[in-house]
């Protein structure tokens, strides 16, 4: 037993003694292996191998990996630049709100502009649309509800739309206008512009405090008829258009509205007033028996709007007719001029002045259309119209469609070119756009 115990203490101390040396050797004799496995050490951590504390350990990537970085940010740096350039080169966009409060604002909407609106229903309360023109983008509203105060801005720039041709209409844009005034004097709008249908004796005096040239905020004019206000720099001649109130449509061009023979050599419907021009042409019809190739239909009476029944008669009359003639009214400049247009009827127009102050010297009435180079007929007095009809029927199909295509070319030019200048005064204008 003895001997037993004596040899379990002697292999317990010799297990002991070679622990030791094998401790020993691994501390003063063996190298020690660094990891190359990437390592953070947080700050403040347990004292490294070297001794020092509160260092972080080697990072063999390190290099590499700041290079890298360098890089990333070197391409970040040159696509700022990139997109820097390109918000520099592109074009500015400007935006202008219309505010259509009389019925040629459709006219400019729908037939210049060329501007969609929604809801497509005519009878709708409030109607709106957004269309760019240039460097602009206009956005138009209209209809009974587009009240003052209930229309939100969002640009300081902005077109009002009015009626001048009788007081009650006059007075109804005048409270339009001291409202604009009282956006402007709070400076909830900077630019303002009206498109004016002006009075057809072109008396539009009670507008003019309301220029900015008379110490008003009216910044540019743009006036129906042959005002001698017109000076094409802030006020500039508009056209009348087509009668919009009477809710007359865009015309789309088709090919057999160009080539199809028509039926008439003329059209007249329309109202005859007493000790006019229309009672003379009238007269002369009757005289030459020309009912059966004219169509005509007169009326003692003005009716502000149209049936359902007199608006398709009327269109299908210009749509019929190779010509369409266009006695003076109140004014020389009608609608019916500009709707024959749209349908390829040639307007023979009285190239005659009407009472009032509608007079620009040798080139008035219809200036605007003049120098727009418009294709019409004009007469000084209907009893040259027998001998214009007496050509009408000596010409072939061929040249009235050729002559037809000529104005339909010509009416499409004139809005675009009506669309470009109102662009392109309210750029210079309002926001200096050379």
């Amino acid at each position: 037993m003895r001997f037993f115990m004596r040899k379990i203490v002697i292999i317990v101390v010799l297990a002991y003694a070679i622990f030791s040396l094998y401790a020993a050797y691994n501390v003063f004799f063996n190298k020690r292996v660094v990891s190359r496995v990437h390592r953070v050490v947080k700050k403040g951590s347990a004292t490294l191998d070297n001794g020092k504390a509160g260092e972080e350990e080697w990072n063999p990537w390190e290099e590499d990996e700041r290079e890298q970085s360098i890089v990333v940010q070197k391409n970040r740096d040159a696509f700022k630049s990139y997109q820097d350039r390109m918000a520099k080169n592109m074009p500015k966009r400007y935006k202008v709100q219309i505010w259509g409060k009389a019925a040629i604002g459709l006219y400019l909407w729908e037939h210049i502009l060329e501007g969609p609106l929604n809801p497509p229903d005519r009878s709708s309360q409030w109607r709106e649309g957004e269309i760019q023109s240039g460097k602009i983008n206009f956005s138009f509203y209209t209809g009974p509800a587009v009240v003052q105060g209930h229309i939100s801005l969002d640009t300081d720039s902005g077109v009002l739309v009015l009626n001048g041709r009788v007081q009650q209409k006059i007075s109804y844009s005048i409270q339009w206008l001291q409202y604009v005034q009282g956006l402007v004097q709070a400076h909830s709008l900077s630019r303002v512009a009206v498109v004016l249908l002006g009075n057809e004796q072109c008396n539009n005096d009670w507008i003019s405090p309301y220029l900015k040239r008379n110490g008003g905020f009216v910044d540019l004019l743009f006036l129906v008829y042959d005002s001698p206000w017109v000076n094409n720099k802030d006020i500039f001649q508009w056209p009348l258009g087509v009668a919009t109130y009477r809710n007359f449509p865009v015309i789309t061009l088709n090919s057999q509205m160009v080539n199809s023979a028509r039926p008439y050599l003329c059209n007249f419907l329309g109202t005859v007033y007493k000790n006019s021009s229309r009672e003379t042409l009238m007269s002369i019809f009757k005289q030459k028996g020309m009912e059966k190739e004219c169509l005509m239909l007169a009326r003692e009476k003005w009716f502000p709007q149209e049936t359902t029944d007199t608006s398709r008669k009327y269109q299908m009359a210009l749509a019929q007719s190779d010509l369409t003639l266009c006695p003076v009214g109140i004014n020389t400049e009608c609608y019916r001029i500009y709707e024959a247009c749209a349908y390829g009827s040639v307007p023979v127009v009285e190239d005659v002045l009407t009472p009032g102050a509608c007079s620009a010297g040798t080139r008035s009435p219809l200036r605007l259309l003049k120098d727009a180079g418009a294709p019409f007929i004009f007469l000084k007095d209907w009893r040259e119209l027998s001998g214009i009809l007496e050509k009408e029927r000596g010409m072939s199909q061929k040249e009235k469609a050729e002559r037809r295509m000529r104005l339909l070319e010509w009416y499409n030019g004139f809005r675009q070119q009506m669309k470009d200048k109102f662009t392109e005064v309210l750029e210079d204008a309002f926001f200096k756009v050379s």
